[in-house]
């Protein structure tokens, strides 16, 4: 992101019919439905579950689903998307004010965070309205009803987030080593993995700032429980290359290092994949949009430095080397388009994957090809994310100038804000979907100047029906009022809409 630190509620209410109701004959009614039960997460004594159900029958106004668990000690906790009640073995799910309406073909996701006390089988009998969701339809004999139709409830979406997970879920399982097969990220057991999510900023200014590594106490296990209440899987961190490097700020050297490390670990401890992402780095630039004329690394720079940058890869390798859940965004946002004033595409392009002297900028530039280099040297697996250019909002030419990787193990980094050129879901299939279809392409960033969750919601539905994973801009309570800020605080509450409307979407989708 250009450093922006940054960054509706609509009221609704039911329609109430009232009068005497006439009685007619009704039409033969046709119910069905089918169920899938899944364990998201599982802990000792805990654990994260779901139901998908599909209406199979004739549109529904509202519902109620229902089914027994099979073992003693299962027991649901908080959820998500439906009001959920347990009697014994007997678990009620029913609609919230803004889902009950679900037409034929229709489908809804529940989810909740469960305990249990020696086994946690699943679920096998499944039920909708008192029918059983067998995977077919029945129809009814015709009855006599009031022709007044039922009082129902809009279909429009909250603009806050449903109940969610408690924010003290216990650790699970470590996060996954990642690889590229294709045009997927997948696990060491060949699943396919999408990294959701959220950019922890700070580590790449507040040492240059005075403000200690992570602008703020070091984080902890409790915020990372807040993490996981969200249903995030993948952290992003941007880092400062001199503060890592020693050259400049404080903290810097060992002391910088060993605080990033120290959150690394924790996280992948906890099954969140990170994303360590060279944001702020060395050389002087004064050329197009530059944000500052000092040569350290205190704003955002059009390209990576060749004195500092391989150097700073290196020793971020060679640290996580081993480690393939943390992967590495080797350049945030380069704008060699922008210093050489977009008179030169083509130059531009080279000058990202081959560096060397590049028109507009005055300091000697490392190439994503010289970074894929100082990576593998250190004997380094991990996957690398390379960008494109314009802010890496353009991927156009991206697999053109796709720079070698002996590992083939490389995903395209891409950003999306709604100030970006390419913000339409027809750019996004042309421009986006093109490189999505051979590589696997990771929205390293994606936000919006305003408080809503509009424009993101555009970008996460196209993402999630291209493969494409995502971690928004910031998990860091600096205010709303510029947009781009998740949350109010460290515990993990969301600002009101933004946040919230991020949230609710996560807690709906699993990497």
């Amino acid at each position: 992101m250009r450093h922006r630190i940054a960054i509706v509620a609509a009221a609704s209410g039911l329609l109430l019919a009232c009068g005497v109701a006439a009685v007619s004959t009704a039409s033969a009614a046709a119910a069905g439905c089918s169920a899938t039960y899944t364990v998201a997460s599982q802990w000792p004594g805990g654990f994260q579950g779901g139901v998908s159900f599909t209406n199979l029958g004739d549109p529904l106004s509202n519902w109620k689903l229902e089914f027994d668990f099979p073992a003693a000690g299962q027991s649901v906790g908080q959820g998500w998307n439906a009001t959920f009640a347990q009697s014994g073995a007997h678990v009620t799910a029913s609609n919230m004010s803004w889902n009950g309406a679900v037409a034929t073909g229709g489908s809804v996701s529940v989810g909740f965070i469960g305990s249990f006390s020696g086994s946690n089988s699943s679920p096998t009998a499944f039920s909708v309205n008192g029918i059983a969701c067998t995977g077919s339809s029945t129809t009814t004999p015709p009855t006599t009803a009031p022709t007044t139709p039922p009082t129902t409830a809009p279909t429009t979406p909250p603009t806050t987030a449903p109940t969610t997970p408690p924010t003290t879920a216990p650790p699970g399982g470590a996060a996954p080593a990642l690889h590229v097969n294709g045009n997927k990220l997948v696990t060491a057991a060949g699943a396919t993995y999408r990294l959701l999510g959220v950019n922890r900023s700070s580590a790449e200014f507040a040492c240059v700032q005075g403000k200690g590594v992570f602008d703020s106490p070091q984080p902890d296990q409790a915020t990372v429980d807040a993490m996981k209440a969200w249903n995030i899987h993948a952290v992003r961190i941007p880092l400062n290359e001199d503060c890592w490097l020693g050259t400049y700020g404080t903290p810097s050297g060992a002391e910088y290092q060993t605080a990033v490390q120290d959150y690394v670990n924790l996280l992948v401890a906890n099954g969140i994949n990170v994303i360590l992402d060279l944001h702020w780095s060395h050389g002087a630039y004064t050329g197009t949009t530059s944000a500052c004329a000092d040569v350290n690394a205190t704003c955002q720079k059009p390209m990576p430095d060749a004195q500092y940058a391989p150097k700073f890869w290196s020793s971020v390798a060679t640290m996580f080397k081993g480690n393939d859940a943390v992967l590495f965004d080797l350049f945030n946002e380069p704008y060699p388009d922008a210093a050489n004033n977009w008179s030169d595409m083509t130059a531009a392009w080279t000058c990202l994957r081959d560096g060397g002297t590049c028109t507009g900028i005055t300091y000697e530039v490392a190439g994503m090809q010289d970074l894929v280099d100082a990576v593998r040297a250190t004997g380094a697996t991990n996957v690398l994310l390379v960008p494109g250019l314009t802010w890496t909002n353009d991927l156009t030419q991206w697999l053109a100038y796709k720079p070698v990787d002996p590992k083939n193990n490389i995903v395209a980094s891409w950003h999306s804000y709604n100030f970006n050129a390419c913000v339409t879901t027809a750019c996004w299939d042309s421009q986006i979907g093109s490189v999505a279809a051979q590589v696997p392409v990771q929205a390293g960033e994606i936000g919006q100047d305003t408080c809503a969750h509009d424009y993101i919601d555009k970008v996460m539905a196209w993402a999630d029906a291209n493969g494409v994973g995502y971690t928004a801009w910031t998990w860091n309570p600096w205010g709303c009022t510029g947009g781009n800020v998740l949350i109010q605080d460290y515990t993990g509450t969301p600002t009101e809409t933004y946040g919230s409307g991020f949230k609710a979407h996560l807690l709906t989708v699993h990497p």
